[in-house]
């Protein structure tokens, strides 16, 4: 006899499956199609309204494959803003906000029929113009003159600089290659100062070509551990004694050798290393730090902080962290910032050297004397340390000129109630000169080249040999916590 129920059963099981997969497809269908139109919204700013890198590239593409059909001509202009970073720190981001809508307006007004405009970063900006080549320069012209009008933002006035990096079709390639190529044209703008346009060439393909090899060693030299740092000693002027040293990061390439600094951190600025980088020197210098407090060394540790860094309140969080963590005294460390960075930022930057002095970490403005610093400046920017550029120093022995830059910036230092480094000390005669004018303390390969941390502690172990006045050959004393001379007695 043949049973019907259990096949029944089976018959309502599967039923129930073969609905459910149903309305499960039919509900991924209204998801997938809700996260497409939301998808397609996000690849729109929301506050501009304009198309988003990946929607602008996308449309871009589309245009370009028309016109390449009907034997066209095309530019894109690559627009970057100048010191729109400032805008923000300096204003407040509203200001910024109100600066990037009406720039898209005004990109909106300039492009006619058959052009693109996207905003395809955060503060840039792309032009498609399917326009012949001969009408391009004229095109920049208008796009550098109305950019560059000031945006009044109640009564404020706003003005901004423009890198503009252009790459014509057919000459300089199709689609996503044509973005990169204009792209790669507004960075050369930039790196000679910004302010100005440019046309692609194959000089500026081999340069972002080492750039971005560059870029990838320095991400795999962070995650590997190969940066180091090296420290000089900074002498006191008349005892000749060991009053700190300063933190000095070197990369050591396994074909380039010894890259600079000044090389590779705007490189990293640029491609989000920075901050690896700035905590891992902040980081590796305190644990140097602890290090010799514990061996009875009584030395301030500086290290070099970029701009970047400098208007990062995560960056000082960090540091206050790690001050925490080894248990070192805020007054032993030192943060050095370039004048002409501090300057160029200074309300940004008078911020953090008052939240670092509120911490206790000394700040140091070096290269001082490059730029055009004010008594009225200075006072903007709490610091304790001035540090003489080394251009001054190595003519300070011969030049009149230099002699006055030193004596203006000691004085200056003297109102301020700031001490005063010269660096870049190499011989006798600049060492007496900047004693007899009053420099509290020097730095130099007359002293001391940079050497690593090992170094400084042998050091550290030798007899003390120097004397006051010694020269040529004499070997530095460390101050250590049995010394004559604690390292505050003299502020």
């Amino acid at each position: 006899m043949l049973h019907l129920e259990p096949l029944l059963t089976l018959m309502w099981v599967l039923l129930g499956v073969l609905l459910g997969v149903a309305l499960t497809l039919v509900l991924l269908m209204g998801v997938r199609g809700k996260l497409g139109r939301a998808s397609s919204a996000r690849r729109r700013d929301r506050l501009t309204g304009l198309p988003l890198a990946r929607r602008f590239e996308d449309e871009f593409a589309v245009m370009l494959d028309a016109l390449q059909r009907r034997g066209g001509e095309g530019s894109l202009l690559y627009i970057g803003l100048d010191g729109f970073r400032l805008i923000n720190d300096e204003h407040g981001k509203d200001h910024g906000d109100h600066l990037l809508v009406r720039t898209a307006e005004r990109l909106r007004e300039l492009a006619g029929k058959r052009s693109l405009v996207g905003r395809v970063a955060g503060d840039e900006f792309a032009l498609w113009s399917e326009i012949p080549a001969s009408q391009t320069d004229a095109l920049v012209r208008r796009v550098l003159e109305t950019l560059g009008e000031p945006v009044l933002v109640g009564t404020t006035p706003l003005t901004v600089g423009l890198s503009v990096g252009v790459a014509m079709s057919p000459e300089h390639g199709h689609s996503i290659r044509l973005i990169r190529r204009a792209q790669t044209a507004m960075r050369s703008v930039k790196r000679q100062g910004g302010n100005g346009h440019a046309f692609f060439d194959a000089v500026q393909e081999e340069e972002l070509r080492e750039e971005l090899t560059m870029a990838r060693e320095l991400r795999e030299s962070i995650k590997n551990r190969e940066l180091e740092l090296v420290y000089q000693p900074k002498m006191d002027a008349r005892t000749l004694q060991v009053t700190g040293v300063e933190a000095l990061l070197r990369w050591r390439h396994a074909t380039l050798g010894m890259v600079s600094p000044s090389r590779f951190i705007p490189i990293a600025e640029r491609y989000g290393l920075i901050d690896p980088i700035g905590d891992w020197v902040a980081d590796t210098a305190l644990t140097q730090a602890a290090r010799w407090r514990e061996m009875g060394l009584r030395m301030r540790v500086a290290i070099n902080v970029s701009g970047y860094q400098m208007r990062s309140d995560e960056f000082i969080d960090r540091l206050e962290k790690g001050l925490r963590r080894h248990r070192l005294r805020p007054e032993r460390f030192t943060c050095e910032i370039t004048e002409s960075v501090a300057m160029e930022h200074a309300t940004v930057t008078g911020r953090a050297f008052r939240r670092l002095g509120a911490l206790g970490v000394h700040v140091s403005i070096d290269d001082f004397g490059t730029g055009y610093s004010s008594l009225a400046a200075l006072r903007q920017l709490p610091a304790q340390e001035l540090k003489i550029d080394r251009a001054f120093v190595a003519d300070v022995a011969t030049s009149v000129e230099a002699q006055a830059i030193v004596r203006a910036v000691v004085e200056m230092a003297r109102v301020l109630q700031m001490k005063v480094v010269a660096e870049g000390v190499e011989t006798v005669a600049q060492r007496d000169q900047l004693v007899a004018m009053g420099c509290d303390e020097l730095q130099g390969y007359l002293f001391a080249k940079p050497m690593t941390a090992l170094a400084i502690e042998v050091l550290a172990a030798e007899p003390d040999t120097s004397t006051e006045g010694r020269t040529e050959g004499f070997r530095p004393s460390i101050f250590v916590e049995t010394a004559a001379l604690p390292l505050d007695a003299r502020r």
